[in-house]
């Protein structure tokens, strides 16, 4: 089965800072390094996959109202990617014919929505390509004769 995990998407629901869900989901490894290697084609068919394209990544989608890091004020307007919080591995995938949707690779509290920047900002540290804070909004702000 999948490691220990160390990390959940409960935790990171408990952190409001966006920076913050980010940092704690930091890993600098480049995506598949030590999960696949050359058995990326494992990865590959995963995604490609029924169970994952028609149930399960829709109601992660749905779940976290399409945002990124599943932040409400973070709404991920390119490609959606479904991200583990815990790395699978081939062993994981391989086990889904044994445990179906109770395998360790479909737990929600392994899964968050990310943007291609978040995603690459996660695996390779590219701080740069993070969503920039939302500019927080008040009443007449846009009318600033009529004051605050």
């Amino acid at each position: 089965m999948m490691n220990t995990k160390i990390k959940s998407y409960s935790e990171l629901l408990s952190i409001d800072d966006f920076y913050e869900r980010y940092l704690y989901l930091q890993s600098f490894n480049s995506i598949g390094d030590e999960t696949f290697g050359f058995e990326r084609y494992l990865n590959q068919k995963f995604y490609s996959s029924r169970e994952w394209k028609e149930y399960i990544r829709p109601r992660i989608i749905q779940r976290d109202d399409g945002c990124d890091l599943a932040h409400k004020d973070y709404p991920i307007y390119g490609k959606i990617i479904i991200h583990h919080i815990n790395p699978i591995t081939p062993k994981d995938i391989k086990l889904i014919s044994e445990y179906g949707f109770d395998s360790p690779v479909f737990d929600f509290e392994n899964l968050v929505c990310v943007s291609h920047n978040t995603h690459n900002a996660i695996h390779f540290g590219s701080l740069k390509d993070l969503p920039k804070e939302p500019i927080k909004r008040f009443k007449n702000d846009m009318c600033p004769w009529k004051g605050g």
